[in-house]
């Protein structure tokens, strides 16, 4: 079967609004390190991981070793109405990294539903359902989650259970806060948060949830100690503070394990998922025990920390300790991060090289105006995997490559994947000219 036929398939049987990459679309086969085979046996290096999924890479034997135990033992799944050891076992190592004071951990199947179960925990707590999110945000796909979703291309429906007020974020490119000057963003911002409540609110707000980088939002970020500031004013208000760490989490920025950990607070609830399971569905929120045990009826997840899915999620992140893989986000992510400034930074489409450790992107603009290109971006997404490489879209406007590669990336990858980014850049760039 060709992959015409598979795309025929597709398209016949699963819904139009669920986006496949690429011009002519990709079947991965196999894969080993960082690198995936497509069915025509053609081999990339991929510095998207299944959406900073695939954290530690492809065919790792510590995790497959790990999963493989547990289905010798037959038990696949009990449900949570049992103990299960390998999420027991999860559940501490996630509560001691956690930083939060006397925590708690309850495991889902996706960022979406931790995010849900935070905001559900944090809305009990606070009897209110008024909720502070973040322009530009993306939050998963339920529809709390969506509801606080500050990306219209993400919201797929306006229907909302919440009560929602807006900040800025106080990116450094784009909105009102990125007109100041940067040391005063912060302050901004604050006055931004005061008059938001004063405002927009009637009292009791339940928590301000947030990403430490912006995800879907192209990788942008307000300045480091921006979520500190805010919280000074929130406690003020008793309001939590909910730190999405979906794709900033197990130290994948380099500087610290997580992305909250930039900004010198420690929030009330934090989410995690993606990574930990390296391709297994286990995510989760952990937060302070009395937000956590706020709920007031029987709640859990049927397959959320399951026997499978906990196995692998304790393989990882007992590779990602040993391994010292946070260094090497840092040490490989500025190989990666300084080339692309040096190489095509002055280049007038290029508007940012930004991100931290293994979390970088790049956004394409017209030269001369500051206005998003798009279609500039999907040359380069496209010239990037004729060239050999699989990396991700994204941004507000669709004008943003996105890369985040497994956290065992290497220096020789690094300068690997650095060589054909640079070229697709540059030769998208040129032709945009030509035209």
């Amino acid at each position: 079967m060709t992959a015409d036929d598979l795309l025929a398939r597709h398209r016949a049987v699963l819904p139009s609004w669920m986006p496949l990459y690429y011009a002519e679309p990709l079947e991965l086969v196999s894969g080993e390190g960082r690198r995936v085979t497509d069915a025509q046996g053609r081999t990339y290096l991929d510095f998207f991981g299944g959406v900073l999924t695939n954290m530690i890479g492809y065919d790792i034997p510590e995790i497959r070793e790990a999963v493989e135990r547990q289905l010798r033992t037959g038990i696949v799944h009990t449900s949570t109405l049992y103990l299960i050891r390998q999420q027991v076992e999860l559940a501490e190592k996630v509560a001691r990294l956690s930083g939060i004071p006397d925590p708690r951990v309850f495991f889902t199947n996706s960022g979406t539903e931790a995010n849900e179960a935070a905001l559900l925990m944090a809305t009990n707590h606070r009897r209110s359902h008024q909720v502070l999110a973040v322009r530009n945000s993306y939050h998963g796909r339920s529809y709390a989650a969506m509801g606080v979703t500050g990306n219209r291309g993400w919201s797929a429906s306006p229907l909302n259970p919440l009560r929602v007020a807006w900040l800025h974020s106080g990116e450094r490119l784009r909105g009102l806060l990125a007109r100041l000057p940067e040391a005063d963003r912060v302050d901004a911002a604050v006055e931004d948060l005061r008059e938001v409540l004063a405002t927009q609110t009637a009292g009791d707000v339940a928590c301000l949830i947030a990403e430490p980088i912006q995800g879907v939002g192209g990788f942008v970020y307000g300045p480091d100690g921006l979520f500190a500031a805010w919280k000074k004013v929130l406690d003020e208000h008793g309001i939590l503070l909910v730190s999405d760490e979906v794709q900033t989490g197990w130290g994948r920025t380099g500087e610290h394990f997580w992305g909250y950990q930039a900004h010198g607070v420690t929030p009330d609830l934090l989410t995690f998922a993606k990574g930990i399971g390296n391709g297994f569905a286990v995510a989760g929120v952990v937060g302070r025990a009395d937000v956590v045990e706020s709920v007031p009826a029987i709640s859990f997840s049927t397959f959320g920390g399951n026997p499978v899915s906990t196995a692998a999620g304790n393989a990882v992140l007992d590779y990602l300790l040993d391994h010292d893989l946070q260094a090497n986000a840092a040490r490989v992510g500025a190989i990666l991060a300084e080339g692309l400034r040096a190489a095509v930074g002055d280049l007038p489409e290029v508007a940012e090289v930004r991100g931290k450790g293994l979390m970088l992107g790049v956004e394409f603009v017209r030269p001369g105006t500051g206005e998003p290109d798009a279609a500039l971006a999907t040359r380069v997404f496209e010239a990037c995997r004729a060239g050999g490489l699989l990396a991700g879209k994204g941004g507000l406007h669709g004008n943003v490559l996105r890369m985040g590669p497994p956290l065992t990336l290497t220096e020789d990858e690094a300068r690997e994947g650095l060589a054909i980014l640079v070229d697709a850049i540059r030769t998208a760039a040129a032709e945009a000219v030509a035209r």
